[in-house]
């Protein structure tokens, strides 16, 4: 469902090759890994806060099995006890409470959860644990709506990281949890209808990206008229057809979405009242940010 103002990610920044030259580290095969949340779009207008609390993160390390085969095989072939394969260690990563509203977390604004020593090796899990999830209407009671995980607060929330990320001895690594607000706070009917409307229900939609191998797409939406800022815009991301993220402009019209894949894009702006305009094949790059702006024009009254 797409809503007017929403923009959520969850923020891990994964970069491999940030050097550190510790000798020790080296020698006894330990890296660092950073840890950030992000946000991505959620219908401002009518929601003023969407709270979640991390209260632990843990990684999955990962190593072949005995006999030759993968994890990732052995998962295939529907072994139930996931994160107890042989050959795989959990790694508890922070173990503190961390409150956030995640509508503050939009445009390049980040959360740090993670900034830890880690033994190295391949990593194709994260388990995010939360609690204390909660929306809250901007409206004159403040009304809150408490929701629950699927899964229970014990069990986490599980990420896969594709491709595993591999930490080398004496290196850090960064990554970006892309938490799409839009898609795990689902409206239980018609949120602009009070009479169809029933709260949310929490679906989370969580993506890990490696922002060594990654790009950022950044602009800003005005009016094609008179150039001011359009605030609200929003901005869909596509590949092949398929929606991969969304963002939504702030108050001066600018917007940014980070952790995307190397790769060919197409882009479309919308906003009430103005008619929607698209980008095709827009390329983004490795390491780099590509600048992408958009000029409404007000949809002729019929």
């Amino acid at each position: 469902m797409k809503t007017k103002y929403l923009y959520a990610f969850l923020g891990i920044l994964l970069i491999l090759f940030t050097g550190c030259t510790d000798n020790d580290a080296t020698e006894n095969g330990v890296g660092r890994l950073t840890i950030q949340l992000t946000d991505a779009p959620f219908p401002l207008d009518l929601i003023s806060e969407a709270n979640v609390t991390i209260y632990k993160i843990e990684a999955r390390q990962k190593d072949d099995t005995e006999d030759g085969s993968s994890m990732e095989d052995e998962e295939n072939m529907g072994n139930e006890s996931e994160d107890m394969h042989h050959g795989t260690s959990i790694v508890v990563l922070m173990e503190e409470e961390i409150n956030i509203n995640l509508l503050h977390l939009t445009n390049g604004v980040t959360e740090s959860l993670v900034d830890t020593e880690i033994p190295a090796g391949t990593y194709d899990q994260l388990r995010v644990y939360a609690k204390g999830i909660n929306v809250v209407m901007n409206d004159d009671e403040s009304t809150t709506y408490d929701l629950k995980i699927p899964s229970g607060e014990q069990s986490g929330i599980k990420v896969k990281i594709k491709p595993a990320l591999t930490i080398a001895g004496g290196l850090s690594a960064d990554l970006l949890l892309d938490f799409d607000v839009s898609r795990s706070f689902v409206p239980r009917g018609n949120i602009r209808d009070i009479s169809k409307f029933n709260g949310f229900i929490f679906k989370p939609v969580i993506k890990v990206s490696n922002m060594a191998t990654a790009g950022t797409l950044a602009g800003v939406v005005t009016d094609m008229a008179d150039g001011t800022a359009l605030a609200g815009a929003q901005i869909t991301v596509s590949q092949d057809g398929e929606e991969i993220t969304t963002s939504f402009t702030d108050e001066t019209g600018a917007y940014m979405i980070m952790g995307l894949d190397p790769g060919s894009y197409d882009v479309i702006a919308a906003l009430d009242l103005y008619d929607t305009s698209s980008v095709e094949t827009i390329e983004i790059v490795v390491g780099n940010k590509t600048v992408l702006n958009f000029e409404l024009a007000l949809t002729p009254d019929p």
